[in-house]
């Protein structure tokens, strides 16, 4: 599906507010285009109406005017039936008005010489003596059309206040629905980072993955909001004006119609030359996210090797690339938007005016009257606003759908749905067959690996970097799966069972351990509403927590800051610790936990295993060989495979490979 229909899909889910709203904006546009029409009655019925022919009528009649002792009513006004004698014309020359004492058939051209008015009309002329009226008479002519002004005066306002009511409405509404899609949106989002495999994450940076949350999303939350709202209402109010324009005046209206060629033609001009500008201006935005958060965690190191200055200066060096792109994007908005548009105005504007000159000078005035191009006129002007501001929302408009197609491509990635239920606690016996392992698909880091770990077995997995430990446990957690090969707990084909499900009953403390803001008791928890209180200080006293946390001033409710910066590593291990057991998994491991540990806390944790491993299997990541003595079977890796494999005592008699590494390790035997 394109990204143009799945955000119409997104916009569809609230189709109902939508359209109220649209509903709301077409009732505005239509209430703020009645203001011309208005105007053009104001003009063409009342200011200019009494240039008509007026009849001598009775004192009595409703909108008599007197006028040197006689009564005179405009023609229009006649009621049915209604007495009326004498015929005459108000005519405007100049800047005067005359009385006319007959009919003329026409008023074109109109001039003045002494007291004669002359009217031309093609080949034909008429001349009739005519009074000039003073100010005072002309307003008594005026009079009668006083209350129609008021009228129509307070038709406008309504018309106005109306349209703001409406336009208001049909924002609010809009915003609401823009809110609720950027909500749906984001909660997406954030299940699917759930769901991604591990996979995804070790070769997209988390900078690039907040940019595509916060930034992205906020980039189509502008699109409902602003572009959609926008267009939406450029395109109803387009389309009103033109309906308007063609009431008027079909040739004129036909003359701006010209217009939407051009308007097309300007919007191909700008998607051409402004989609990969947009696309390397949010490509630069996440980089420089990701850089952002890179170095934020990395200010110890950069600082401590003295890279300041060059980081500032990579940050310079990409700040620089968005600037010239932003530059690059702002010349072609600058060259597209109110330049062009204000030259495209005045342009037609001349052609209106002119085309009404022309027929003015041929005769056919009576065409087109002055409130027919004051009308005319005013929707040509704004015309012109819903065309500029469909233009300028081209840029926002790209920057939404190159978010979006960053969004949906993240919401597209395979991933492993979230599954809901419980599973019983199995016993833990692990069996691995025949396992194969590569994380890029070409370079096997695992190789037909065999080994069982019987419930409640310690197995310990040692060897050099790079040798398969940490990939072992990658598999039974399923972070990843086996390319070739079976894992069983249980008997039970672990690719069979619910990731969330086999991880329910498995505990893991990690090298560095992750503490999340919050407490040291909301730490051990984790919000599980199944782990009580109690369980929490059984589990951090059971591994000596209470000792080297006794001296906080809140004990087990100290505040924990991100990555648990306040505290040390040997409590931030304990807290960890504490975790994985209160969890009381059924499979434990200890990923070289006990590496960043100094002496004293790696004895208290020793004594804690003792009474802990009991009833659990465990698997033990160590570099310190002399933590796992008492390991029920260890294992000695070497490029993905079991070179050596036994208890300390059976390996240090067989005098291979772990023999060499313990010795090292005691100083017995020299590098």
């Amino acid at each position: 599906m394109s990204v143009n229909r799945r955000l119409l899909a997104y916009a569809a889910q609230y189709k109902r507010t939508i359209w109220v709203a649209i509903a709301m904006l077409a009732l505005s546009v239509a209430a703020q285009l009645g203001g011309p029409f208005v105007a053009k009655m104001m003009i063409d019925r009342h200011i200019l109406g009494i240039e008509r022919t007026w009849y001598e009528v009775p004192a009595n009649a409703p909108k008599a005017v007197a006028f040197r002792g006689h009564w005179y009513e405009r023609g229009d006004y006649l009621a049915a039936g209604e007495p009326h004698t004498h015929p005459v014309t108000l005519l405007e020359v100049g800047r005067s008005f005359y009385f006319v004492q007959s009919s003329l058939p026409f008023t074109d051209n109109p001039t003045v010489h002494g007291h004669q008015v002359t009217v031309r009309s093609g080949d034909r002329t008429v001349t009739e003596p005519a009074i000039r009226l003073t100010a005072r008479e002309l307003f008594a002519f005026y009079q009668p059309e006083v209350p129609g002004l008021w009228r129509l005066a307070i038709l406008y306002f309504l018309l106005l206040l109306g349209g703001a009511g409406f336009a208001y409405g049909q924002q609010y509404l809009l915003q609401i629905s823009a809110n609720k899609i950027l909500q749906r949106m984001r909660r997406e989002v954030f299940a699917q980072i759930q769901r991604l495999p591990i996979r995804y994450f070790d070769t997209l940076p988390a900078g690039k993955v907040v940019s595509r949350i916060t930034n992205d999303t906020e980039a189509i939350r502008d699109f409902y909001v602003t572009v959609a709202a926008n267009m939406l209402s450029s395109i109803i109010t387009m389309a009103g004006i033109y309906i308007a324009m063609f009431i008027l005046s079909v040739q004129l209206g036909l003359i701006c119609l010209t217009l939407l060629p051009i308007l097309a033609a300007w919007i191909i001009f700008y998607r051409k030359y402004a989609v990969g500008i947009n696309h390397r201006i949010r490509a630069l935005l996440s980089d420089i996210n990701a850089m952002i958060n890179e170095t934020i965690q990395g200010v110890p190191v950069i600082r401590a090797f003295n890279r300041a200055n060059r980081t500032q200066q990579e940050f310079d060096e990409l700040n620089a690339t968005y600037y010239d792109s932003q530059i690059k994007l702002l010349r072609i908005n600058s060259a597209t938007s109110h330049n062009l548009a204000g030259v495209l105005r005045n342009a037609f504007l001349a052609l209106v005016i002119a085309l009404f000159g022309w027929r003015a000078v041929h005769g056919a005035v009576a065409a087109i009257s002055f409130g027919m191009l004051y009308a005319f006129v005013d929707y040509l002007s704004r015309l012109f606003q819903p065309v500029v501001q469909l233009v300028n929302q081209l840029s926002n408009l790209e920057q939404a759908r190159v978010s979006a197609e960053r969004v949906f491509e993240l919401l597209d990635e395979p991933g492993r749905d979230v599954v809901d239920g419980e599973m019983a606690r199995y016993r833990g016996r692990v069996e691995f067959e025949h396992v194969t392992f590569s994380y890029d698909g070409e370079h096997d880091v695992l190789k037909d690996l065999s080994f069982v770990a019987e419930p409640g077995q310690t197995v310990a997995l040692v060897g050099h970097t790079g040798s398969g430990k940490s990939s072992i446990i990658n598999l039974l957690f399923r972070f990843y799966d086996a390319t070739r090969g079976r894992i069983l707990v249980d008997g039970m084909d672990i690719t069979e069972i619910p990731p969330q499900h086999l991880r329910k009953h498995m505990g893991i403390v990690l090298q560095d351990p992750f503490l999340f803001t919050g407490t040291i008791a909301s730490n051990v928890s984790l919000g599980d509403e199944s782990i009580s209180r109690a369980r929490v200080e059984q589990a951090l006293r059971d591994v000596g927590a209470d000792r080297l946390l006794a001296h906080l001033p809140n004990g087990f409710d100290e505040p924990v800051l991100e990555h648990g910066s306040t505290l040390s590593a040997g409590q931030r291990q304990l807290i960890s610790f504490a975790r994985a057991l209160a969890f009381d998994p059924a499979i434990l491991v200890l990923d070289e936990a006990t590496s960043s540990i100094d002496t004293e806390t790696e004895a208290i944790i020793q004594d804690a295993l003792d009474v802990l491993k009991r009833g659990r299997t465990t698997f033990i990541i160590a570099h310190r060989l002399s933590t796992i003595r008492t390991a029920d079977q260890i294992l000695v890796l070497d490029g993905g495979v079991v070179v050596e494999r036994g208890t300390h005592d059976e390996l240090m008699r067989l005098r291979g490979r772990y023999y060499q590494m313990y010795q090292l390790q005691q100083g017995s035997v020299s590098a």
